[in-house]
């Protein structure tokens, strides 16, 4: 005959302590699935962060180091700071400068570092722009308000009509210089007043005039 101590009851429920048990041991699992998995996406997350600002870092570098060579050995834009030039170039007009471009010819826009015989005030530019007009070996002189090289005329159709330029002495041109003036005749102070520079003090051609856009092209 079997004891009823050995037979369970089937109406008899199970303690509350093993369900408890049971469910804990359930609740704790998932809990930690559940935190491996939170800090998985956090760590990539966080990767997918630092790979992102990195490349950044990298691009604006590169973007850097391509604008330090550009402007140091390529182009460059300056900003026109005076009427020198006026009416090619107003004040207030942006143009790009060639730095390629060491050997210009008559009637090209340079520019160059200011002579050492034109000393700069204190809010003077240390550089300047000016056209060429007078090459090596070549003598420049005005009669009757017209620029003469060697003995001819110089047609110089950049400038407006009637435009007077007073050269008081003839200016010879030694090797390896050029002589300048600004468009601008009768408030330029140019090769006039400082004489032929060194083709050593050119900074580049002035090729495209950027700014305004009204006024954009090429020089």
């Amino acid at each position: 005959m079997i004891s009823d101590d050995e037979v369970m009851n089937p109406g008899t429920p199970v303690s509350d302590d093993r369900i408890k048990t049971d469910n804990g041991g359930q609740s704790a699992s998932s809990k930690s699935a559940s935190s491996k998995s939170a800090s998985s996406k956090s760590a990539s997350s966080k990767s997918a962060l630092s790979k992102s600002i990195l490349s950044w870092v990298a691009t604006i570098g590169v973007a850097l180091v391509f604008v330090v060579i550009v402007n140091t050995f390529l182009v460059r834009v300056y900003s026109i700071p005076s009427t020198s030039m006026v009416p090619t170039l107003l004040v207030g007009d942006r143009v790009v400068v060639s730095k390629l471009s060491k050997n210009p010819g008559r009637g090209d826009i340079i520019v160059f570092d200011r002579p050492i015989n034109d000393p700069a005030g204190p809010n003077d530019p240390a550089v300047l722009i000016k056209r060429v007009i007078g090459l090596p070996g070549e003598t420049v002189e005005s009669r009757d308000g017209k620029v003469y090289v060697s003995g001819k005329l110089l047609q110089e159709d950049y400038l407006p009509d009637n435009t007077f330029t007073q050269i008081d002495s003839p200016i010879i041109v030694p090797k390896g210089h050029l002589l300048v003036l600004g468009d601008n005749r009768k408030v330029s102070q140019d090769g006039r007043f400082f004489g032929p520079i060194d083709k050593k003090l050119i900074v580049g051609r002035a090729v495209l005039r950027i700014w305004p856009l009204s006024r954009a092209g090429s020089l």
